[in-house]
């Protein structure tokens, strides 16, 4: 069953991201997890993301689009990265979610793919 991981890091991991001075070591143990996860052969689709500050939304109302800058939501925790994992079932997703280094400061968000109509 496929399954999406959202991972969710917090305003400090975003500092500590773009900090010259701890962005290596925050950077390694992604780079940790994101080599395990995709050894494991699970891994179908995935990206990092740019920091919230370079999204942009777009919602329409009363038939005419609205852009906005920025994130969708304000929170205090914003979408980092995503991969696409196809495992047996829910328990090994959450494990695989359980092991991404924002799951302890930020979060991760497991929902399962909707099948594809033919």
């Amino acid at each position: 069953m496929e399954y999406m991981l959202m991972f969710y890091i917090s305003k400090e991991d975003q500092k500590v991201r773009e900090d010259p001075a701890a962005a290596a070591a925050y950077h390694a143990g992604w780079m940790a997890y994101v080599g395990a996860i995709e050894q494991s052969g699970h891994v179908k689709s995935g990206a990092g993301l740019q920091g919230a500050a370079t999204a942009t939304t777009v919602k329409v109302a009363g038939g005419k689009r609205q852009v906005q800058d920025g994130p969708f939501a304000d929170t205090k925790e914003q979408l980092g990265g995503f991969f696409v994992i196809d495992v047996p079932d829910l328990d090994t997703a959450l494990s695989w979610a359980a092991r991404a280094p924002c799951a302890s400061t930020g979060g991760v968000e497991v929902r399962p793919l909707m099948m594809r109509q033919s």
